[in-house]
Formats: structure tokens, sequence, C-alpha cells
């Protein structure tokens, strides 16, 4: 019994560690080195810096119409008398 619940936790702890790679592989990051540090490391702490990491796949343009954007809503409306 005790070795069916290490496979299973083993089996879950892979399956969690796709998760952080996943991530990683959206914003542009390899998925193979991310799965292999969730595996080895912690599938958790991966995928907390998974979310902190830079995005690579923002290009110049997209940084650009975000501040564009944040500068039409950050500006003061005239106050009316």
């Amino acid at each position: 019994m005790g070795v069916a619940f290490l496979i299973l936790g083993l089996v879950i702890w892979a399956l969690l560690a796709i998760w952080p790679a996943y991530v990683a592989k959206k914003r542009g990051y390899s998925f193979i080195l991310f799965l292999l540090a969730s595996l080895v490391v912690s599938w958790l702490l991966m995928l907390i810096v998974a979310y902190i990491i830079p995005d690579k796949t923002i290009t110049a343009k997209d940084k650009a119409d975000d501040l564009q954007a944040e500068k039409a809503l950050t500006r003061e409306e005239p106050k009316k008398q």
C-alpha cells in the first residue's frame, strides 16, 4: 500500500510540474528547462518564478500601446465650473 501512495505522489508531482513549464513556454522560455527545474526543485516555486520573470513575447509595439493607454487613462479631465 505504501508503494502505491509513493507512485501516486510522484505521478501527481510530475503532472503539477507541467503547469509552470506551460506558463514559461507561453511567456517565451524553455518548456523543458522549466519542466526539469519543476521536477527537481519544486513545482510551486517554479510556478511563482514563471509568473515573475518578464514576458519575452511582448513586442516594442505592445509596450508602446500599453504606455499610450496608461497615459490616456491617467490624463486628468478639465474641471467644469
